[in-house]
């Protein structure tokens, strides 16, 4: 199956739209596993044994397996093959370059890792939305307005964030979501009115401060057909640093699971 059906498929099976980011910096993790011949490795295995029932997707952030060279790149591998093959995994690379470059980024997010879907910058044009989805099945989500502070900086000069958003609801490809951060609750009914019917991926909730709530006031689509996945990274696999800690990672994606349900059914009553 491609992103689009695992999607599907695991939102109803699990009841969730939690995207559980795998930023699994080395200095944070719980220092019982430091000495582990690949501590980053187990610690990924335990948070996903502690999460997968409760997810509709994983995110592995590429930087902090590059940051180990050619251990960190195997990493990466393993653990993307240890998700089950149910759940789909977002690379997340925020790539953007001209054509062939770009093929060569696409290539190995969906052949050598077997990732469902990237996250890629447009800001180099067609090119990069061309190159990745010349690979069948294939699924991007496109940075439109980020989380972090700074992102004003760009996303919003000039409305910048607007064009993007327009440039994804007028492409007739249908493998196109967009990365819109949950800080941004302003930009919300105004995005999700422009890009109707695509998947917002959305970061920053929880150590960011983004607000559930507002989340599936302003993001759904239709009750039944929400079009979202909320992905929190450090507020779930950071949660605890003691023995506990996957376990306290999967009662934290179960919370977080409850509360974007909860938040669903009073906001489509």
């Amino acid at each position: 199956m491609n992103f689009y059906e695992k999607y599907l498929s695991v939102t109803k099976k699990n009841n969730s739209y939690v995207c559980v980011g795998l930023d699994s910096d080395l200095s944070k993790i719980p220092s019982l596993l430091k000495n582990e011949d690949n501590p980053i490795l187990i610690f990924n295995k335990k948070i996903i044994d502690e999460t997968y029932k409760h997810v509709a997707s994983y995110k592995p952030n590429v930087a902090f397996y590059l940051a180990h060279g050619i251990k960190g790149i195997e990493t990466l591998k393993q653990t993307i093959e240890y998700i089950p093959k149910e759940i789909p995994v977002i690379f997340d690379l925020k790539a953007g370059d001209i054509g062939n470059t770009m093929e060569q980024y696409a290539y190995s997010a969906f052949k050598y890792f077997n990732a469902e879907a990237l996250t890629i910058n447009i800001l180099m044009g067609s090119d990069v939305i061309d190159a990745c989805l010349s690979i069948e099945d294939s699924y991007c989500f496109v940075l439109t307005l980020t989380s972090n502070p700074s992102a004003i900086d760009y996303f919003k000069y000039e409305n910048l964030y607007k064009e993007i958003a327009k440039k994804i609801s007028n492409s007739s490809e249908k493998r196109l979501g967009a990365v819109v951060g949950a800080t941004r609750i302003e930009d919300f009914s105004l995005l999700r009115e422009v890009m109707l019917k695509h998947i917002f991926l959305i970061p920053g909730v929880g150590a960011q401060g983004g607000s559930i709530e507002s989340v599936c006031k302003h993001a759904i689509y239709k009750p039944d057909d929400a079009r979202i996945l909320v992905n929190s990274s450090r507020g779930i696999i950071f949660a605890d640093n003691s023995t506990n800690f996957a376990q306290t990672a999967g009662k934290e994606t179960k919370k977080l699971q409850q509360t974007i349900n909860k938040e669903l059914e009073i906001w489509t009553k």
